[in-house]
């Protein structure tokens, strides 16, 4: 497998690969003459500096090299194992950070690979073909805690912290919802009060509890979510940085047991009175809400690359099993109605891949950003997930329903994408909103 270094080739070479006459597999994906004309204009404040579309060759080497190292690292036994603990191999942080996969979209000199957000829904789907549950928590270190400090952190803020998130040596976290504020998320409890501590510094105190926090038990940098003004609402809060280890105050009151995603560490996360610097402060003062919602349509949309791979993941242990398990001296595949229910699995796979690199695509080459596209990926990723796993289930038979077989696991965990990162009906709302502010001059 790729080392980090290794890969900063096929970074560069997405720089470069604009200039280069497209293979017939590029081609087919080719994007309008109209968009190719404007690649000076497909750096977004979205994206890494110098950032410029990868080829579809350079996506395809990407996907090879996640496929080697899923191989390696991330085998059946390390699933199992993961899920049957329920807890990460620890030892796979150092492993990704290496390979270059935990900074997929931050700049190159703090140690991220420069590349864009299908890259990104590569490494996502490949490792969650292996394991939902690991690929879970990268994308919780790499998307909502990496991303986000490369979105919205000071070049001090960049320069102390993705260093070593890059590189593996910090685990990093995203903490907002609360037992009572979920998809609600303005009703959080927490606050974050202005004071100064016994050395002179200015800073915040932090109060309040956070739960189902992915990654939370072992996490070194999380992004915490807190009530600056309590009482303005969406535009009273704001968004800190706090390192974990051994800061007073701060505590993983439990750690979760969790239906499925297993292998992904969750905790509820207790601050009492934790004093956090002011220039740990990711965004400006009571400006968290443009930091969250900024960061949520591209969280929707890494995700959905999550399910993409547990379908694939179905796919691959139902597809060999009913070619060789035979009834009536015939191979169930044979059997029409077995037929159809591949057939639909199938299709539905392919038809969520497509919505979500279609989406990821257009973001690369174009820097626009749907709310309604990036919500609907995973709406869609999602329930179609849910469905291929049960689907798959049905067609393993008896052996579908034993744990020796990872049918289970594929749906414990397809099933947590339609409730976490929004719930459907949250999705489905979202969409509607986008459609309500699109048409709003029509009212």
């Amino acid at each position: 497998m790729s080392s980090l270094r290794s890969l900063r080739p096929l970074a560069q070479s997405a720089i470069t690969s604009s200039c280069r006459r497209l293979t017939p597999r590029a081609a087919a994906t080719a994007i309008p003459v109209y968009a190719v004309q404007q690649q000076s204009r497909y750096a977004s404040s979205k994206h890494p500096k110098g950032f410029t579309p990868p080829s579809a060759d350079d996506l395809e080497e990407l996907r090879e090299r996640v496929q080697e190292f899923a191989r390696r690292e991330v085998s059946e036994e390390v699933a199992a194992a993961a899920d049957k603990n329920n807890d990460f191999p620890a030892s796979l942080w150092s492993k990704l950070g290496e390979a270059g996969f935990l900074g997929i979209t931050a700049d190159e000199d703090v140690g991220g690979l420069g590349l864009g957000y299908q890259a990104h829904c590569i490494v996502m789907e490949e490792l969650s073909r292996a394991s939902g549950s690991i690929a879970l928590s990268y994308a919780a270190h790499s998307q909502l805690c990496v991303n986000q400090i490369q979105l919205h952190g000071t070049s001090k803020q960049k320069a102390k912290y993705l260093p070593k998130l890059t590189a593996g040596e910090w685990v990093g976290a995203l903490a907002m919802s609360e037992t009572g504020a979920g998809s609600d998320v303005v009703s959080m409890q927490m606050t974050a009060k202005e004071t100064q501590d016994v050395d002179g510094r200015y800073g915040y105190l932090l109060n309040g509890s956070k739960m189902w926090i992915t990654n939370g038990p072992y996490a070194d940098v999380i992004v915490v979510y807190a009530k600056t003004k309590p009482d303005a609402g969406s535009k009273g809060m704001t968004a800190f940085l706090v390192e974990t280890g051994s800061l007073p105050g701060f505590s993983c009151a439990r750690k979760l047991d969790k239906m499925g995603m297993r292998g992904s560490p969750t905790g509820e996360l207790v601050f009492d009175n934790v004093f956090v610097p002011a220039d740990r402060m990711l965004g400006s003062l009571n400006g968290a809400t443009r930091v969250l919602m900024s960061g949520l349509d591209l969280e929707r949309l890494v995700l959905s690359a999550g399910p993409l791979g547990l379908m694939q993941a179905a796919m691959d242990v139902t597809l060999p099993y009913v070619h060789q398990r035979k009834q009536f001296g015939t191979p169930v595949a044979h059997f029409q109605l077995v037929q159809g229910k591949l057939a639909d699995m199938y299709t539905k796979m392919q038809a969520s891949r497509s919505y979500t690199y279609a989406t990821a695509r257009a973001i690369d080459e174009t820097g626009n950003i749907r709310t309604q596209d990036c919500a609907g990926a995973i709406l869609y990723a999602a329930e179609r997930a849910t469905e291929c796993a049960l689907d798959s289930i049905q067609l393993l038979g008896g052996m579908g329903y034993m744990e020796e077989m990872p049918a289970s696991r594929i749906l414990r965990d397809a099933k947590l994408y339609e409730i976490g990162a929004g719930t459907s009906e949250v999705r489905r709302m979202v969409i509607g909103r986008a459609f309500n502010k699109e048409y709003a001059h029509l009212a």
